[in-house]
């Protein structure tokens, strides 16, 4: 938010008056708010879709957008306009500044996927490719928004972009039927969840809203835990459309006013989202869209919300095809369907029929194993579930009881992005191996970067890659360092700058690889 802003921020009763003379409808479609009858009889609920996936640019940002641009006189846009964004920010913008008749400029990272510079293109927006993260994105465009005289239009710490996304808690509330008790809202910057909240708790106090984050992008409930926003060292990128570091001063202000709390979901439930969604509707929204859904699922699961009406918002679809196998893969786990066990069994004849036979009458859904000694064989198995968690522990307990040797490693991301793809045969011994995981921005040169960073020094030992149609690829290397090289090695690491996580301690890695 700009310092003219701040001045002139309303209080959160005062937003219902900007909601109701916001200006979208030039560019956004009111967009329905339709029954999910499967979701709603699996949770004893009443469950309504707002289907913003729906809009013109397939997300609720163009709202934002083109009410920060009509409520500015038009020579205060003249020159342009300018945004920073990766995504669904970046095509709100463009289409709003192309209705509007104005230039836009977007700067985006040099890592966004060629799929999104080719839509803020088509709608006439000029790219500008600058840094890796959005923040150096961020940081270019707002020094060229100085040197050109163009005007910054922020993703959601703004008054005006705040008040253009309560037009949708406006809608919701004109369109359901029946009272709504909760509504369910995601959280990124906290622009969506800020403006629905003001809105429906002006109109309808009663009505709980509650914000939706991933765990490991959770920038509203820190800003909440430490009394006002604060900067994440690193957060999650699989939910892309919320992967924001710092929620704004303004929406802290409101969402921290007038949430009712905040849910927090792993990326599995979220791709089990994803699968819900398109089970109702057959459309397949982005992870971020399905954010809402999941935390509606989790809170069921926490609480009593028989016979209650909730509201999921479907925020957005621009979604990668590239990204569908793997939310494919992971649905069952975030819906425990499906369970994961790292289990020793004797290396010796019958030993998988008999371990079989102490899973019982159960579906084996993925079975990993290569030989390793005479004595012994680790074995990565998938066991389809009915009974959900329950039963996911009760398999566990079964296991031990027999005399298995058993980890549950369901939770492992080690494991379920990696390992499941590399069990075989494990090497007789490879001195001072460490173990990471590493996100690599996907563009030409950053394997080459990483090579010059470690490879030239020391030995690379193991490595596993395998796209997931995201703008970060995840990456196993296994790298042989000395004891005497560990603070040199450190050095090399941090001026590297990818996001790393050491794994050599994780069970997966020690059951499977070594």
């Amino acid at each position: 938010m700009t310092e003219n802003d701040k001045n002139i921020a309303p209080s959160s009763a005062g937003y219902l008056q900007r909601i109701l003379r916001a200006s979208v409808y030039d560019v956004a479609i009111e967009t329905p708010l339709e029954p999910a009858p499967r979701l709603s009889e699996r949770v004893n609920a009443r469950v309504w879709f707002k289907r913003e996936d729906l809009q013109p640019v397939f997300s609720f940002k163009l709202r934002g957008a083109y009410n920060k641009l009509a409520q500015l006189p038009a020579e205060r846009i003249a020159n342009g306009v300018i945004c920073s964004s990766a995504g669904n920010h970046a095509q709100g913008v463009a289409l709003a500044a192309r209705e509007m008749g104005v230039p836009a400029v977007i700067v985006m990272p040099e890592t966004t996927p060629a799929i999104k510079v080719r839509a803020v293109e088509a709608l006439g927006g000029e790219v500008q490719l600058t840094g890796a993260t959005y923040d150096d994105a961020y940081a270019a465009a707002t020094q060229l928004a100085t040197e050109r005289g163009l005007t910054f239009v922020h993703p959601f710490d703004d008054p005006d972009v705040i008040a253009g996304q309560g037009t949708i808690g406006q809608e919701i509330h004109r369109q359901s039927a029946s009272e709504i008790d909760i509504v369910f809202v995601p959280i990124g910057g906290g622009g969506l969840a800020a403006g629905v909240a003001a809105y429906l708790k002006a109109v309808s106090p009663q009505v709980r809203v509650v914000g939706v984050e991933p765990d490991d992008a959770a920038s509203m409930t820190a800003a909440f835990a430490a009394g006002g926003p604060v900067t994440l060292d690193e957060v999650g990128i699989f939910a892309d459309g919320v992967a924001v570091r710092r929620v704004g001063d303004e929406t802290y202000r409101l969402c921290s006013e007038l949430l009712d709390g905040i849910v927090l979901v792993s990326n599995d439930e979220i791709c089990a989202a994803v699968q819900d969604i398109f089970e109702d509707t057959r459309s397949i929204v982005e992870p971020a869209g399905a954010l809402a859904v999941a935390g509606l699922k989790k809170y069921a699961a926490d609480h009593d919300v028989s016979n209650q009406s909730l509201v999921a918002i479907n925020c957005g679809a621009n979604v990668n095809f590239d990204r569908l196998r793997h939310i494919a893969e992971r649905a069952a786990i975030g819906e425990h369907r499906e369970a994961l066990f790292a289990v020793e069994i004797p290396e010796e004849p019958g030993s998988f029929r008999r371990f079989c036979d102490a899973l019982g009458k159960r579906n084996v859904t993925e079975f990993n194993y290569r030989y390793q000694d005479t004595e012994r064989a680790h074995i990565f198995v998938g066991l389809e579930l009915r009974g959900g968690a329950e039963e996911q522990a009760e398999i566990h307990a079964q296991l031990k009881g027999a005399g298995y040797a058993a980890e549950d490693i369901s939770d492992n991301e080690l494991a379920k992005l990696h390992v499941r793809y590399m069990v075989g045969g494990t090497p007789q011994k490879i001195d001072n191996e460490r173990v990471f995981r590493f996100q690599f921005p996907e563009r030409p040169g950053a394997l080459l970067k990483f090579l010059n960073a470690v490879g030239q020094r020391w030995n690379i030992s193991l490595f596993h890659y395998r796209n997931h149609g995201a703008d970060y690829g995840r990456v196993l290397a296994g790298i042989q360092v000395p004891d005497a090289d560990a603070a040199e090695f450190e050095e090399h690491l941090a001026a590297l700058g990818y996001p790393h996580r050491e794994e050599t301690d994780n069970p997966a890695y020690q059951l499977f690889l070594t």
